[in-house]
């Protein structure tokens, strides 16, 4: 939504044309459609007559101020008729309700690639109108004195309604043009996110390198210029956006880009939040996946540790021996180590009168072996 409202040309009057365009059967169409709240459109085609199609259009372009702008200008009329010539034909005057209407020759469309560029500009007419009205607004500012503009205090600004719910006003000061932008938002996040980003446009924009690009202020209170206007207006929750446009962002092709910013900068404001939100959630999602991977890595952890404790207790109680083996085993040891310490040496206690006085007497060592020495035989 938010992408066609940055784009110039209408995506359901394109897509339409298209269709009656490309029909191999003659089609009858009478479709009434609004898009973005404020612009209404019309398209009427016959069986009778398929070849010839009316496009009606009109806005709820609200101006209000030292300058209002109710009937399409003459100079827009050739504009619109540049578009194709033999093409487009005006109806004058247009159908009841509507500020302008076209009649269409599609059977002079030539065919290819050409035929979509010139249903694409005929799917601008919307934005051709509102920019050239807007364009003759910042032109009678620009030229206009600034002295006589001093001494006549009492002239209000110019109220402008792009969308029923978004105005936003131009005033004149001296050598410059200053477009005010009221910024509301419903949710509170969305409010968060477009101050952090206005005050970061206004530090970028500060910047030397920035210096040709028109000076963006913000402030949550409204310049005094706009003193008097509605309160409904007045009362935001995001503060005010304002730029200062200088004669040379009105010259040659400046002016066309200039008007189509300042007229599509909520949808700027609108799209960039969204992207941010989405940022944002992603940002959060991956860092919550992240903690998810690591609970279950540690819970699995915790369950294997745990798993090697039991089989580790289970392997001791199977090898677990009672404690009446175990003591006589002990004792076992005990013995079999003092019996290797001796050496064979026996104790005889009653030697003592034999003045042997607790000696030791050595047993003679036997050997399995047979000796080569030899023994004589006693008579």
């Amino acid at each position: 939504m938010l992408m066609a409202y940055l784009e110039r040309s209408s995506p359901t009057l394109k897509e339409t044309l298209l269709k009656i365009y490309r029909a191999e059967k003659p089609v009858e169409i009478d479709q009434h459609f609004y898009e973005f709240g404020s612009i209404q459109y019309h398209i009427k085609c016959s069986i009778s007559d398929s070849h010839i199609v009316y496009v009606s259009t009109s806005t709820l372009l609200e101006t209000q101020g030292i300058v209002t702008v109710k009937e399409t200008s003459g100079h827009t009329y050739e504009m619109i008729k540049k578009i194709a010539v033999g093409v487009i034909d005006i109806v004058d005057p247009p159908k009841l309700g509507f500020q302008l209407t076209l009649k269409l020759y599609l059977g002079k469309i030539p065919r290819g690639k050409e035929a979509i560029k010139i249903i694409t500009r005929i799917s601008e007419i919307q934005a051709l109108i509102l920019s050239s009205q807007l364009k003759e607004m910042l032109k009678m500012l620009n030229f206009q004195d600034d002295d006589s503009q001093a001494m006549n205090n009492s002239i209000r600004p110019i109220r402008i309604v792009y969308h029923p719910s978004e105005p936003f006003y131009v005033f004149k000061q001296p050598e410059k043009i200053t477009a005010v932008f009221p910024m509301n938002f419903k949710d509170n996040a969305d409010v968060v996110i477009a101050v952090s980003f206005f005050q970061e446009l206004v530090e970028v924009g500060s910047r030397k390198e920035m210096g040709k690009a028109p000076q963006c202020n913000w402030s949550p209170i409204p310049p005094f210029q706009l003193r008097g206007e509605p309160v409904q207006d007045l009362t935001t929750n995001s503060g005010f956006v304002s730029f200062d446009i200088t004669s040379r962002h009105v010259e040659g092709k400046r002016l066309d880009k200039t008007v189509w910013n300042l007229l599509n900068f909520y949808a700027y404001v609108k799209y960039h939040i969204k992207c941010s939100r989405g940022y944002i959630q992603r940002r959060m999602r991956k860092r919550m996946d992240s903690l998810v991977k690591l609970l279950v890595n540690t819970s699995l952890e915790e369950e294997a540790a745990q798993k090697e404790n039991e089989r580790c207790k289970n392997v001791k109680k199977r090898m677990k021996v009672p404690t009446s083996q175990l003591m006589m085993k002990e004792r076992c040891k005990e013995m079999t180590r003092r019996v290797k310490t001796s050496k064979f040496r026996i104790k005889i206690n009653g030697c003592a009168r034999f003045r042997f006085s607790q000696r030791w007497i050595s047993l003679p060592r036997f050997s399995a072996k047979p000796s080569n020495k030899s023994y004589t035989k006693l008579d």
